[in-house]
């Protein structure tokens, strides 16, 4: 048996299956059929189908799918939640979502083809939908709203690595950080009709809600945690304080983000001390190059 591999030509690209069956993917204007399949996913979408399966979820009223997925199957779909960190994995869960309600939406779309366009100067599949589009207007603000990822406003098809010209397969090359191999395992079976698309994201959801309420139970502890520390009659000096933060750091898998948390708490008190009456205190953001750029 051969290995799996894509042909790519100028205008199209050929997806080699190892079992020899050939997959083609001719680039241009989005073609009449993918505009009518497009038309049905949008309007689905905009009479929100993602919310009402969140609601189901959340209803636990999915309960009975979610037992009909194979042991590897959720293997992969857990793979993908857990791999979610501060850093890494949300787009890839956010992508997944999208993919599954396309695929619920309408089977015969195929969700390897991520771009789509009637213009002439824009890459675009024939056989594609503007997967962009469909995140930045109907998924990503339910995940916000529902607080089951913590994504960005514009959405997490902007991450470069999922907006590749190639179609995504196992042979996608683009550095994807987070869940990526069972990403991809799902991608092929939900290609080959292996897994019941609509299961698959009632679970998926399901994990969501069930990480978000753990996390608000978590922080709600954490701040009565800290009333009754402020409440304490106990002496407090700083070598206490400091050796609580250095074991809170040591303890960490990401001990940097600790430290910026610590050292921008040790700036609010100062700032309502009154210590830089002068200075304005910004908002802890996440530490990417464009945040540098504008001194965060």
């Amino acid at each position: 048996m051969s290995d799996l591999y894509l042909r790519v030509f100028q205008n199209k690209s050929e997806l080699v299956q190892s079992n020899g069956k050939e997959q083609l993917f001719l680039e241009g204007k989005m073609s009449h059929q993918a505009r009518l399949r497009y038309q049905k996913i949008t309007q689905e979408l905009a009479n929100d189908y993602l919310e009402k399966q969140i609601i189901v979820c959340r209803d636990q009223s999915a309960m009975s799918d979610i037992y009909q997925l194979e042991e590897n199957q959720i293997n992969n779909l857990n793979g993908l939640v857990n791999a979610v960190t501060s850093e890494v994995g949300r787009a890839l869960v956010g992508l997944t979502i999208l993919q599954l309600c396309v695929k619920s939406i309408e089977p015969k779309q195929s969700i390897r083809l991520h771009k789509s366009s009637t213009k002439r100067n824009t890459f675009s599949w024939q056989e594609g939908i503007p997967m962009r589009s469909l995140d930045k207007q109907y998924i990503t603000p339910i995940l916000r709203k529902y607080e089951l990822l913590k994504l960005n406003a514009d959405g997490f098809m902007m991450t470069r690595s999922l907006a590749e010209n190639y179609p995504y397969s196992p042979v996608y090359k683009a550095n994807i950080r987070g869940a990526r191999l069972e990403w991809l395992s799902l991608v092929e079976l939900i290609e080959a009709n292996q897994i019941n698309s609509e299961n698959a994201l009632h679970y998926l959801l399901s994990q969501l809600l069930n990480n978000a309420r753990e996390f608000k139970k978590l922080a709600t502890e954490t701040l009565d945690s800290v009333q009754h520390f402020l409440k304490s009659t106990e002496i407090i000096n700083q070598q206490i304080i400091t050796d609580l933060i250095w074991r809170h750091i040591e303890e960490s898998d990401y001990a940097a983000s600790i430290m910026e948390i610590a050292i921008h708490s040790l700036m609010q008190a100062m700032q309502e001390n009154q210590l830089f009456p002068d200075c304005e205190l910004k908002p802890l953001s996440q530490m990417r190059s464009a945040n540098k750029k504008h001194v965060h």
